[in-house]
């Protein structure tokens, strides 16, 4: 039996804008060596990471503790083509 390899995105959502706007995406940031060192969130997602699922959880627990407004957004980790 193989495991799939599904791959993620993370998408955010202000709270306070409920449905009115459209959500942001994470984009991976990494040194040369490939360590990974923090998240940023644009708004294009085709320009956003393509993540494995460790990847996305590793980005999301990263934004959760560095970002100060992370508690304004509801993040949730989607598969691609969502």
């Amino acid at each position: 039996m193989t495991e799939n390899d599904q791959r993620y995105l993370i998408q955010q959502n202000k709270i306070a804008d409920g449905e009115t706007k459209p959500p942001v995406f994470a984009k991976v940031m990494r040194s040369k060596e490939g360590v990974f060192e923090g998240v940023s969130f644009i708004k294009s997602k085709e320009k956003a990471s393509v993540l494995t699922i460790d990847e996305a959880n590793e980005a999301v627990a990263w934004a959760t503790r560095k970002k100060p407004n992370a508690k304004e957004y509801v993040t949730r980790i989607i598969c691609v083509g969502q």
